[in-house]
């Protein structure tokens, strides 16, 4: 039997890691992988250094670009009122909104567990996330119209307003000059002569109200003919206003309409003595008089003019009614990513804490909340980012008399570089401040993101 020996080919030699060969694939691999990522390098050198580098030089120089100024902008920026109003809106939105977002996010995501139709109720919330900024700032623009007709903000006060406090009928109403009646300065109108309990009945002629906004229970006036009883004082007040003209002023003629529900006081060495309302013909009647001369008087709350709602973007309220607007496009976004944290937090030691005797509240504030203290850190982060480059709503939704009081510091930004001002220098260094304040935030959410991954 014959045995062949096969002898064995040597082993390749292994890779030493600080040998030559190991130094040249870890160049080849860096080069390969510089090379996948030399377009997104690319990009961002192009979309984001640049700019960036471009900004920093040309903040350094003047509106036309030409002159050196170095500090000179950064210095006008600081002096300049609407700049440091942006900078106190800019607070403003970093404080708050972030803040109720955050909160009204937590709220939702806890209480969504305990709805039966959670995901109809989750993409309720979380549809505005597709409506862009420019759609939302149109329909909150007109949602905050001071119009009641078209606002539907100030439609919903006005009908509160008017089911508490009422309003009144004759807004343009006014007495004829010379026909009896005199305006006083708080619009109160008071009967030049005075009249006396068991006289003839008192005329008192209105004009400025159309014949189309009269009350609907409006009748014919009735003229109180007669002589009124003892203690008594009768009267009418009256449309003024014959319809297809003729008729005489200061006089009930046939066609004329009373005007009801008008307030009538009796006013006597200045006190009112007395107080009625007009019926549907314009009639009124005061009894149990003592004998004497009276005054009779229209207060001004007959003419008043119509409560019109709130003033939403007007100088006081115009950035609480846009943070407003942004609350309504990310509370969806809030409630999604603080939800995701929730349903990943052991149940057992939520479970454990009712089996020890907790309420609700008690496992919210002691449990829920310190578990979920770095997710609301993140989403309170993230939102911190966005408020700061907030720009559409405030463009779209304040109205260009109040531009100033509602803008931030990138809608100054813009409103100087290309919105008017034409100072792009000026400009620059707010976008540079911009991406200063932005820079810590982003930083913090890398850094949290790091740590959880380890």
């Amino acid at each position: 039997m014959t045995t062949t020996l096969v002898k064995e080919a040597n082993p390749p030699a292994p890779v030493h890691p600080g040998g030559a060969r190991a130094r040249r694939l870890r160049r080849r691999g860096r080069v390969i992988a510089l090379l996948f990522a030399f377009p997104a390098l690319l990009l961002l050198g192009a979309l984001v250094v640049y700019p960036v580098l471009f900004s920093v030089g040309r903040s350094l120089f003047d509106a036309s670009g030409d002159e050196f100024v170095g500090g000179g902008n950064y210095a006008e920026m600081f002096r300049d009122p609407t700049t440091l109003t942006a900078v106190r809106n800019t607070a403003v939105w970093v404080v708050v909104a972030p803040t109720l977002l955050t909160g009204l996010g937590l709220v939702l995501a806890v209480l969504v567990e305990k709805v039966r139709w959670a995901t109809a109720f989750k993409l309720l919330l979380f549809m505005p996330m597709a409506v862009s900024f420019l759609a939302a700032g149109i329909i909150f623009r007109l949602a905050y119209d001071e119009d009641p007709d078209k606002g539907v903000l100030n439609a919903a006060a006005v009908s509160v307003h008017d089911a508490f406090e009422g309003s009144s009928s004759y807004p343009t109403a006014r007495a004829r000059d010379g026909e009896g009646l005199t305006k006083e300065v708080d619009g109160t109108y008071v009967t030049g002569a005075d009249v006396s309990p068991g006289g003839t009945a008192a005329v008192l002629g209105l004009v400025g109200v159309a014949p189309k906004d009269l009350p609907g229970d409006a009748a014919p006036a009735s003229p109180a003919a007669g002589k009124a009883g003892a203690g008594e004082v009768r009267g009418v007040v009256h449309l003024d206003f014959t319809p297809g003209g003729g008729g005489k002023p200061g006089v009930v003629d046939p066609g004329e309409s009373g005007l009801p529900g008008v307030t009538v006081e009796a006013v006597r060495d200045g006190d009112t003595v007395a107080r009625t309302t007009t019926a549907a013909d314009g009639s009124f009647r005061f009894t149990g008089l003592q004998d004497g001369p009276y005054a009779l008087k229209l207060p001004s709350s007959n003419f008043a003019a119509p409560y019109d709602g709130i003033s939403w973007l007007g100088p006081a309220l115009v950035t609480p009614a846009i943070i407003g607007a942004y609350l309504w496009i990310w509370t969806g976004f809030a409630m999604v990513l603080i939800g995701a944290g929730l349903a990943a937090l052991p149940r057992d030691a939520l479970e454990a804490a009712r089996m020890d005797g907790a309420n609700e509240w008690q496992i919210f504030r002691r449990i829920t909340v310190p578990l979920l203290a770095p997710v609301l850190t993140v989403v309170f982060v993230t939102l911190v980012i966005n408020v700061m480059k907030v720009f559409d709503l405030v463009y779209i939704i304040a109205p260009g008399p109040v531009q100033e009081d509602a803008t931030v510091l990138a809608t100054q930004m813009w409103l100087v570089s290309f919105g008017g001002g034409n100072n792009q220098g000026l400009g620059s260094a707010l976008g540079v401040l911009l991406l200063l304040l932005v820079v810590p935030a982003m930083v913090f959410n890398v850094r949290r993101f790091r740590r959880s991954e380890r």
